[in-house]
């Protein structure tokens, strides 16, 4: 009848997350700062700041002062500052005054690219490079810890 169970172990787990529809950000709209989103963002208008998301369509009339940090970008007008992305394509209106950093990279004919290109290995973490050894040997007594991880730098 009574358990001693706290509220969070019976409570509801979260509902499955709906993806949303995209953000058009219209012609007519100037926005200074950052910006940050989970889904995607069409952009048409001017944005001075970053942008943080997961797909971004920057519009022929666009024009993008900041850095750009997405999963998908796809470049139709102006930005002026770094891109880095998993797959970026820059069709042939594009104009790119900055560097992109990639995995996967198009460039239609036409295109304007003022800057360096780079690929990049996925989403590298702080660990990566190293190889994480399990030192074994065993504790001679039950007092000793238990053996630990050792890293090793790799060539």
């Amino acid at each position: 009848m009574f358990t001693k169970g706290s509220k969070e172990e019976n409570a509801m787990p979260p509902a499955p997350k709906t993806p949303a529809p995209p953000s058009l950000l219209s012609t007519d709209l100037k926005i200074t700062g950052d910006i940050v989103s989970q889904g995607e963002i069409q952009v048409d208008g001017q944005i001075d700041g970053d942008i943080h998301t997961d797909v971004l369509i920057v519009g022929e009339t666009a024009q993008i002062n900041g850095e750009i940090s997405a999963d998908n970008v796809r470049v139709h007008g102006y930005v002026t500052g770094q891109i880095k992305a998993r797959a970026v394509s820059l069709a042939k209106s594009a104009h790119v005054l900055g560097d992109i950093l990639h995995e996967n990279l198009a460039i239609e004919q036409g295109a304007l690219l003022e800057g360096h290109c780079r690929r990049i290995e996925g989403h590298r973490k702080e660990s990566e490079g190293m190889i994480n050894l399990l030192v074994k040997g065993g504790a001679k007594s039950k007092s000793e810890p238990p053996p630990k991880k050792a890293e090793v730098e790799s060539a």
